[in-house]
């Protein structure tokens, strides 16, 4: 008689294991509330961000007829950051938004062609520079990855980041860009020398 209770027992143990679907709900409709409420954070913090750098002049817009091209290149937009400060990003007037984008090398500067975000040029009097680099704001790559251009807008030196599809083009988007550039690049050197 003994095995007969101890079987009993065994049974009234597993069928104590009952689900608690309400207490199991509420928690889920917890946890969503909880993600809906960091993702307003993080929506707020960038609207924030945005109006702190309202200061900084539109963008100028990209030519109704370009003029001849050096270089094209198509990619990924990756976002713009104050020059030097990789991780504070610039996110007025639409320089936060990651994007496909086309690049156009020409006379006038750099167009930037992005599909679905705001189009915009990066004039040839606004360059500074461009190297190769390994990260900009929330973008991290093998070492000469990415191709960033230093340029002006406004009172403000800005790092753009681009990545080609065929990462091979950016050495001669660095020669080319800093080509074009030489001249501004000495007489902001002079400038700083004084």
């Amino acid at each position: 008689m003994t095995p007969l209770i101890h079987l009993a027992a065994e049974a009234e143990q597993k069928s104590a294991e009952v689900t608690d679907w309400a207490g199991r709900l509420g928690w889920v409709a917890g946890l969503l509330l909880f993600i809906a409420f960091v993702y307003w954070l993080m929506r707020q913090g960038w609207k924030w961000r945005g109006s702190l750098q309202s200061d900084l002049p539109p963008l100028p817009a990209v030519p109704e007829a370009p003029d001849e091209p050096r270089l094209t290149l198509q990619g990924r937009y990756h976002g713009s950051t104050t020059a030097g400060q990789w991780l504070d990003r610039i996110v007025a007037h639409g320089l936060g938004t990651r994007s496909r984008a086309e690049l156009t090398l020409t006379d006038a500067g750099i167009s930037v062609v992005r599909p679905g975000a705001n189009d915009f040029l990066i004039p040839a009097a606004a360059l500074r520079e461009a190297r190769l680099d390994k990260g900009i704001a929330g973008k991290v790559l093998a070492e000469g990855g990415l191709l960033v251009v230093t340029w002006a807008h406004g009172d403000k030196l800005l790092d753009s980041g681009f990545r080609a599809d065929r990462a091979a083009e950016h050495a001669a988007w660095v020669e080319a860009v800093n080509a074009l550039t030489t001249p501004n690049h000495a007489s902001t050197t002079e400038g700083t020398a004084r």
